[in-house]
């Protein structure tokens, strides 16, 4: 259990380091967001965190968002979403389902519904494929809300939208008319 507890709070600690501030440890990312394992490492440990590249492994392997990936040789490392620091995760730009879901806290909905969603301090904004993961998203910025976005109507008006690798559906802004607010598809 403790084993468990300790690979999430790295895990944590990892996405932080690898999408917002690999400086903090002394770390630098390449232009396409991997940073160096063996320096990594070395870094998280002159921190004081208690990580070795077994460790390591087991956070990749098992986080349940699929946050990071690999190179081929397991010589680098980079989240592969999520960023507010400019990195190019070689995303490629896609066709849409007709409808995808964003998750947020039903304290943003006003906001929300003067200025859509915007990126914020990420580089883009994030949606899901379905209801659930999107209330999951939302769960952990408060009291969840889905909204239902017409993502189809937004390509065909010419947006652009990708895929990171681990399945999460970005584009650069959702503009309110095309977002479906109803009764905010509050899930219990």
């Amino acid at each position: 259990m403790i084993f468990i507890d300790e690979n999430i709070k790295l895990g944590k600690t990892l996405s932080y380091l690898l999408r917002h501030n690999p400086e903090s440890i002394g770390i630098k990312l390449d232009e396409k967001g991997y940073a160096d394992v063996s320096e990594l490492l070395e870094a998280m440990k002159k921190s004081r965190y208690k990580i070795n590249m077994k460790i390591l492994e087991n956070i990749v392997d098992t986080n349940d968002k699929k946050r990071y990936s690999f190179n081929e040789d397991k010589t680098k490392i980079r989240a592969n979403q999520g960023h507010s620091i400019d990195v190019d995760v070689e995303l490629k730009e896609i066709i849409p389902p007709d409808t995808l879901y964003h998750g947020t806290a039903s304290r943003f909905i006003n906001s929300i519904k003067k200025l859509g969603l915007l990126k914020q301090n990420r580089n883009y904004v994030h949606l899901s494929l379905d209801e659930k993961t999107a209330f999951k998203v939302g769960s952990r910025h408060g009291k969840p809300v889905v909204l239902i976005i017409d993502s189809k109507a937004m390509h065909n008006d010419g947006c652009k939208f990708y895929l990171s690798e681990n399945g999460v559906y970005l584009t650069d802004n959702v503009p309110v008319k095309y977002i479906e607010f109803g009764d905010y598809m509050e899930i219990i």
